[in-house]
């Protein structure tokens, strides 16, 4: 896979068809240009479909490699990682970099739900636990 990018875009400044696009790799995998123009809900000239792949590449959204001659994208970044850096944006913005601010007035909002919560605290838990079982390791090996 071929990737010319630069890591660290902000995605907040996506825009709305760079967003539709991103959104249809992400759910496909390893897609095509033309197949990405077929999967979206308007006509588009393919070489704008090609414009808009290039630039998420470019961002270090995507990247691609060639078969037959055809350019076959797929995602660079996880939808979480480029979900979590927009996140850290409006905790930026919104609440001088506090994500603890964020996910309260998330709740506080009700975009937030109980399942939700009890999902979180879990995937909290599970990095907690996996970090102590690295620096366990670390510390066996007398690594500091």
């Amino acid at each position: 896979m071929v990737r010319n990018t630069h890591s660290g875009h902000d995605p907040v400044e996506l825009g709305e068809l760079e967003r539709s696009i991103l959104l249809i790799v992400w759910q496909k995998g390893v897609i095509s240009a033309e197949q990405v123009r077929e999967e979206l809900d308007r006509p588009l000239k393919d070489s704008t479909v090609r414009t808009v792949l290039r630039r998420l590449e470019e961002k270090g959204y995507l990247a691609h490699a060639v078969e037959n001659r055809t350019f076959i994208y797929r995602p660079a970044e996880t939808r979480q990682r480029v979900a979590g850096r927009a996140a850290q944006r409006i905790a930026d913005w919104f609440c001088e970099g506090s994500m603890e601010a964020l996910l309260v007035g998330m709740v506080d909002s009700e975009v937030l739900d109980s399942a939700d919560l009890q999902r979180l605290a879990q995937r909290i838990a599970t990095a907690q636990e996996m970090e102590a079982r690295k620096s366990g390791h670390a510390e066996k090996e007398g690594k500091p």
